[in-house]
């Protein structure tokens, strides 16, 4: 993991350095300290194309391995916000809160697609800007992207409308909000550059702050799943993230929480996208993830001024998802974003399905001790539902469900997870990546850590 933010390493001052970018970039690698006017030079480069690929990796990595102060990852962060349009609700006659949730990324997890409506529900404002899938972990924008007609990129004035109409609208950053976020989070993708607080921290903080967000709750996870695998790690990100936003004047609290194992029971982007949809219909859900929404959900109404504690949260949240409120704004901006109209009575319908199904039985019968979950993403790549490289096509279709977790009994009768796969070569590559992931113990099982950790912001 790369230094995170913080103060002045060693006293070192501040250099100001010529405004080339090779020279700019060679004085990070080499430890130095940008100032808000070199950095804004980067960010220009970086949205105007007159940076190349190469030196936007080479920054990249530099960063990765160099960290940034504190107040660099501020001006950093600041400047990839203004790289495009920075929206402002205060014209649009909504009532309500201007209030967001962003997860830093894991495996399985849907609670963006929940959390955004149930919030909708109990009335607050969810413009959400999410992203694709970086590295092993899932995009909230490839799930979305398997409903037909959604539009995971639309004109801000359509964007807007969409909160109009249903209080929420997830939807991925165009070419006028943080632009320069946009490129730079594709080239990270490939460039073993993900993991680094700093450029997490600015990404994460770059859209929302072009959003023209009142507050936010950030999802930091932790554990094999996540890019911030120890305590300490998840700790130093979210610390990191609460701090920059507040030098931003954007209200922020990070919970942490675990991932190591799946957070609910599919993976894949149309898997998921029914998870979510069985979720608030009431069909189906699975108490970690129910834990984890629920919390979130509940900082965003106390954040927004909705409620004043989480205790007094507590019921809403809960009633929206029992009365089928959090179920109808979902509908409503499926419809808005330009889905189909009955998404939620018939996913099968328009969610499409891999030709191919195999059940990956356990070597041994037991429990479940312990899953790689960063190998399970990795297992969902291979199968063609992430990217190797920038551009890559995501096959909406494949993925794993129904797995297990842990503590869970397996068997040849109770399998690990049950593949979706477009062939069975791909599918039987899967299944032992995944027996290499998950390991079957005899005995009783270790204690399963909760899922919610801690909270970190004003007031913890």
């Amino acid at each position: 993991m790369a230094a995170r933010p913080g103060p002045e390493r060693g006293g070192e001052a501040v250099i100001a350095g010529p405004a080339v970018p090779s020279e700019l970039i060679r004085h990070k690698r080499d430890g130095g300290i940008l100032s808000a006017e070199e950095l804004g030079t980067l960010v220009t480069g970086i949205t105007d194309g007159s940076l190349s690929d190469a030196q936007a990796a080479a920054f990249a990595m530099a960063v990765y391995f160099q960290g940034m102060t504190w107040e660099e990852c501020a001006r950093f962060t600041q400047a990839m916000s203004r790289s495009g349009t920075v929206l402002d609700w205060s014209g649009t006659g909504l009532e309500g809160p201007i209030v967001d949730k962003h997860s830093t990324g894991g495996v399985g997890d849907t609670v963006s697609l929940i959390v955004a409506p149930l919030v909708a529900a109990c009335g607050g404002l969810v413009p959400m800007i999410s992203g694709h899938g970086l590295a092993h972990t899932g995009g909230t924008l490839d799930k979305l992207a398997s409903i037909p007609g959604y539009q995971v990129t639309p004109s801000l004035d359509r964007f807007r409308s969409a909160v109009r109409q249903a209080g929420c609208a997830i939807v991925g950053a165009s070419a006028e909000l943080a632009p320069a976020d946009r490129r730079l989070y594709a080239i990270r993708d490939v460039t073993a550059t993900v993991d680094s607080i700093p450029l997490i921290t600015a990404s994460i903080l770059a859209k929302k702050l072009a959003a023209g967000l009142d507050a936010l709750v950030m999802d930091v996870k932790v554990g094999s799943g996540s890019f911030t695998g120890s305590v300490e790690s998840a700790q130093a990100l979210a610390e990191s993230l609460v701090t920059v936003a507040a030098d931003a004047g954007l209200r922020t609290v990070a919970w942490i929480t675990d991932m190591n194992q799946v957070l609910g029971h599919d993976v894949g982007n149309a898997l998921e996208v029914r998870e979510a949809i069985d979720f608030l219909a009431g069909r189906r859900r699975e108490i970690r993830l129910h834990a984890v929404t629920a919390a979130l959900a509940r900082e965003m109404l106390v954040l927004g001024g909705l409620a004043r504690d989480h205790g007094e949260a507590a019921g809403p949240v809960e009633e929206a998802l029992q009365s089928g409120a959090a179920a109808e704004r979902f509908a409503r901006m499926v419809v808005a974003l330009g889905g189909p109209s009955d998404l939620l009575e018939h996913p099968y319908r328009y969610l499409a399905s891999a030709p191919v199904q195999l059940a990956v039985t356990p070597s041994v019968t037991g429990v479940v001790g312990e899953i790689d979950v960063r190998q399970v993403g990795l297992a969902l790549i291979s199968l063609g539902g992430g990217r190797q490289r920038a551009g890559d096509a995501v096959d909406p279709r494949v993925g794993l469900s129904d797995m297990a977790g842990l503590g869970a009994s397996v068997g040849p009768d109770r399998p690990l997870a049950l593949i979706h796969a477009r062939s069975m070569p791909e599918a039987e590559r899967a299944a032992a990546m995944i027996r290499e992931a998950m390991a079957v113990v005899d005995g009783p099982p270790e204690p399963v850590p909760p899922p919610v950790l801690q909270r970190i912001g004003p007031g913890a």
